[in-house]
């Protein structure tokens, strides 16, 4: 219900079909790839099951995969402003951080201990989280989904370095005890 006013504020009183199945998949747990032409609401797709999950038991995380640093920033601003929205209404504090190469050390212990979501990019994974994973188990522990975002620019030799990236998590998820949905999107 605080998800459903928060959208509702914002011009959302309805998903759309696709919308709609996307998010009931991954609320059933089971992995996810939207493929819709651009504008056509797939950001949506993963950010209403991650912020029910979130809403619903402040435990969770989700760790969110962009190709480039511009499509961080991009979803971390629609981000920011739908969890400023839910906090207004509600009270729940709902931490979305970036964690990329830019960000400052003292800044990556706080997101270690504060994030609820994460946007990096297949290399910050590879290179700061999961060499690192025991000062990130809090986030392994209670990895609910993994966002893997404009998925057709992950070819070639960049995705094979992806999918190696994304077994290594796997791996260090079964670790922690955690098995995360995958929901994924493409133009």
């Amino acid at each position: 219900e605080r998800l459903q006013r928060a959208l509702a504020s914002r011009g959302i009183e309805r998903l759309y079909t696709h919308q709609a199945e996307a998010v009931g998949h991954a609320l059933g747990g089971r992995n996810v790839v939207v493929i819709t032409p651009t504008a056509s609401g797939k950001t949506l797709c993963y950010n209403a099951p991650v912020l029910n999950s979130i809403l619903q038991d402040p435990s969770s995380r989700a760790l969110y995969l962009f190709p480039t640093k511009a499509l961080a920033q991009d979803q971390l601003a629609e981000l920011q402003g739908l969890c400023e929205t839910i906090a207004g209404g509600s009270g729940d504090e709902i931490g979305v951080f970036t964690y990329d190469g830019d960000t400052p050390q003292d800044a990556r212990r706080t997101i270690r201990a504060r994030a609820h979501l994460v946007l990096s990019n297949p290399d910050m994974v590879h290179s700061g989280i999961l060499p690192h994973h025991p000062r990130w188990a809090k986030l392994f522990e209670n990895l609910r989904y993994v966002i893997v975002d404009e998925l057709h620019a992950y070819r070639g030799v960049f995705g094979s370095h992806l999918c190696n990236v994304l077994r290594r998590l796997q791996r260090i998820c079964r670790h922690y005890g955690s098995n995360p949905t995958f929901i994924c999107s493409s133009a």
